[in-house]
């Protein structure tokens, strides 16, 4: 299977730029959500206060997640640095419909 493939039949909308914010990757999910905006840079689309965030991602190697609610539809941010030559390349950022109420499970840590 060729990952790409995999990567536009997920229902999981997922969106890569660069260290600049240069969009250079998004499957269909993500264009369906932003139009195709590969080659665009992400930072004006985004509030002052999110493109402090990204910022500190960028600079940190850090993750952020967070849930957000639009009309009925309810979705789970994960935003990540992607590395090349063990250096920060940009952020990967999934995005996907959860339900509003969901189960949370508590497993046991397996010692070795």
């Amino acid at each position: 299977m060729d990952v790409n493939d995999f990567f536009q039949t997920v229902k999981v909308s997922i969106t890569v730029s660069d260290r600049e914010g240069k969009l250079v990757y998004m499957n269909d999910a993500s264009r369906a959500v932003f139009g195709d905006k590969v080659g665009q840079n992400m930072m004006p689309c985004h509030q002052a206060r999110s493109q402090e965030i990204i910022r500190q991602l960028l600079e940190n190697g850090e993750t952020h997640a967070y849930t957000i609610e639009k009309g009925e539809v309810h979705k789970m941010i994960y935003q990540a640095p992607w590395y090349k030559d063990g250096e920060v390349a940009g952020l990967v950022e999934f995005s996907m419909v959860i339900p509003a109420e969901m189960p949370h499970y508590v497993r046991p840590v397996k010692k070795d």
